[in-house]
């Protein structure tokens, strides 16, 4: 049964996610803020396919011998696409709502997510490896998870008078808690990599969020 959900929900997602995002491009109406969401939609696919497809491929038996680095290079990808994801969405909010934020802020997230590249760009992790090393897993997560806890902090203090986004701090949350679940429990029970299919439905939330945004901004206007 494995073998047909699990492929068949991380097809529905990237078709879903990829759909969303275009959706967001085409009605910007090159407002800035939507263009910045619609892109950051596809970094999102675009990383998560790296990821996804080997995986698809595996459970289909079609992976080959050499899937192993396959979903290890397509894991350094989503690495990296999802700390891209998650500054865009800063970016995105700060123009929404015109925040002038501190430069130590800003600096922050930046020098959180070049030390998070570059922990994962490191070849110690050894990615193409059936045994990648547990600890590096979790070293390169540390400054992902530190950027995480500072955009709950801020979509929870900035989303509250914004109903489309109110909730976005629980959907990032719960992605957060789902993805820490499978970076630090898969080793000790595989079933635990499971907990990516939740993480990634916070996702499309957050996509989701989005759309009903933009519907809402251009109703007001009509």
């Amino acid at each position: 049964m494995q073998k047909i959900m699990e492929p068949a929900f991380e097809i529905a997602y990237l078709l879903v996610g990829l759909a969303i995002s275009i959706f967001i491009l085409v009605k910007s109406k090159k407002r800035i803020p939507y263009v910045l969401f619609g892109v950051m939609g596809l970094v999102l696919v675009f990383g998560d396919s790296f990821h996804l497809i080997p995986r698809i491929l595996n459970s289909w038996e079609l992976g080959g011998e050499n899937i192993y680095a396959a979903l290890g290079i397509g894991k350094l990808v989503t690495s990296i696409t999802m700390t891209i994801f998650y500054l865009i969405l800063y970016w995105f909010f700060k123009l929404r709502y015109q925040k002038k934020t501190p430069l130590s802020l800003d600096v922050c997230l930046y020098v959180l997510a070049a030390v998070r590249i570059i922990l994962c760009l490191l070849p110690f992790n050894d990615w193409t490896s059936k045994d990648a090393p547990y600890l590096w897993g979790i070293y390169r997560n540390i400054p992902f998870v530190i950027m995480g806890i500072l955009m709950v902090i801020l979509c929870f203090k900035w989303n509250k008078e914004d109903k489309p986004f109110k909730l976005a701090y629980i959907a990032i949350s719960l992605s957060f808690i789902f993805y820490i679940m499978t970076v630090t429990l898969t080793v000790v029970n595989t079933l635990f990599g499971l907990m990516m299919l939740p993480k990634t439905i916070c996702y499309v939330w957050l996509l989701v969020m989005g759309i009903v945004a933009l519907r809402k901004e251009d109703a007001v206007k009509e």
